[in-house]
């Protein structure tokens, strides 16, 4: 079905922040879905069923905040997982939680691949959307620590060209309030990019779409989730370091970070092993098998590729700033309202409901890595498409379920989420 219609849709924390890297027809979703996908079971690793002494204490009040493991709770989980699976047609999904004293609860449901059949395994890599957004603040703000740049710095003074480059600030690019349009909304931009996925793009030429558009607000004067935003962050880091921002990224961040499964990739290639990845965000509005596009186009916003055990890893990290100084991390976690309840997006961070993190959406892939500091848990979903199902992030409508019952004072996001 040829649409009438292109717009790009935004990958939503709720109704507001995050993915960001979802384009699409408009019309089609229901008839391009298909069958809907056997949802076959695999169990990697039980939920606990004893408390485990933890070396250090829990923190007051862990016990309501987050619930024991025990089988009863497996259950429910499985139960709310796979009842999504059927609504959303999602082909596989990973889920795992881990909370000190409370046990583990890792499974994968559904395939990999749908035209072999070979199920979810634990140890695929995906592509990880807009979650790579807190890899590139995470280097900025390295270079914050050592006094090679400010976040009060204008973009200006790294970036020609850039409107209101005089004005807008690191700190402003990073909390997404720049005002700047964001080029993945630009209808010349989705052409190309659904014309020809597996053709590269440069930062240049993405900056090129956005800043055609006029600037939408007077910086700082609002939030408004922009991937342009991200790729001006990109270049500050290039300029200031003097080498190409996947060499810092993998040498700054993922080596001290001890993270050996994640990449900022310079091609197309996946590492083995992988999951693929299906979207309807094509230029026929049939889903399609988009493992292999380029993610150039999402650069230093969401070209990156991970797995389970490394989002687990980062997710904490991330969320109590190993890699930087105490300092640095409070400025980051400073976050300001988005437009929803309950949720404040600080530097390529967000908080929604107490859950810190990021979530992650490209065309085939999204996924959820969260970290709620009360319990000292950890959430990682991982879904093999970034179909939306009647409006909503599929994965967001997981975290829902999931948090429902783990975690039901911070449920994410806290409401019915809504189409960004």
């Amino acid at each position: 079905m040829k649409p009438t219609h292109i717009r790009l849709r935004r990958a939503c924390v709720a109704a507001a922040a995050a993915g960001g890297l979802l384009l699409g027809p408009a019309t089609a979703r229901s008839d391009a879905r298909g069958t809907t996908t056997p949802l076959g079971s695999a169990t990697v690793h039980g939920a606990a069923t004893t408390r485990a002494v933890s070396p250090s204490a829990p923190s007051p009040g862990t016990d309501a905040v987050f619930a024991q493991l025990t089988p009863a709770v497996a259950a429910r989980l499985d139960a709310a997982i796979r009842k999504v699976m059927h609504e959303t047609g999602v082909p596989g999904v990973t889920v795992g939680l881990w909370a000190p004293g409370k046990g583990s609860y890792v499974k994968t449901f559904g395939v990999a691949d749908k035209a072999t059949r070979a199920p979810m395994a634990t140890d695929l890599h995906v592509r990880i959307g807009s979650e790579t957004k807190t890899f590139t603040v995470t280097a900025l703000l390295q270079l914050v620590d050592q006094k090679k740049t400010g976040l009060d710095d204008p973009i200006g003074k790294y970036v020609t060209g850039v409107p209101n480059g005089d004005r807008i600030t690191l700190r402003q690019l990073a909390g997404m309030r720049s005002g700047l349009f964001n080029y993945s909304l630009d209808e010349d931009f989705i052409r190309r990019l659904q014309a020809d996925p597996e053709r590269g793009m440069t930062p240049r030429q993405l900056l090129d779409f956005s800043f055609r558009h006029p600037v939408q607000f007077p910086p700082g004067a609002r939030f408004d989730y922009s991937n342009t935003n991200l790729i001006l962050l990109g270049l500050v880091v290039e300029k200031v370091t003097g080498r190409p921002l996947h060499e810092v990224i993998a040498q700054d961040v993922l080596a001290p970070a001890g993270l050996r499964h994640t990449v900022f990739p310079t091609s197309a290639a996946m590492p083995d092993p992988y999951a693929h990845g299906y979207t309807d965000q094509t230029a026929s509005g049939r889903i399609e098998d988009s493992t292999h596009w380029n993610p150039s186009w999402a650069w230093a916003a969401g070209a990156m590729i991970s797995d389970l055990q490394d989002l687990r890893s980062w997710a904490r990290t991330l969320a109590t700033g190993r890699l930087l100084t105490p300092a640095t991390q409070a400025e980051r976690l400073k976050t300001t309202p988005m437009d929803i309840p309950g949720a404040g997006y600080g530097l390529g961070i967000f908080n929604v409901q107490g859950w810190i993190g990021h979530n992650g959406s490209i065309p085939g892939y999204e996924v959820l890595p969260v970290y709620l500091p009360q319990a000292r848990a950890t959430m990682v979903i991982l879904l093999n498409t970034d179909d939306q199902y009647e409006n909503q992030e599929p994965s967001t409508l997981f975290g829902q379920a999931v948090t429902s019952i783990v975690t039901p004072d911070h449920v994410y996001p806290g409401h019915k989420p809504t189409s960004g």
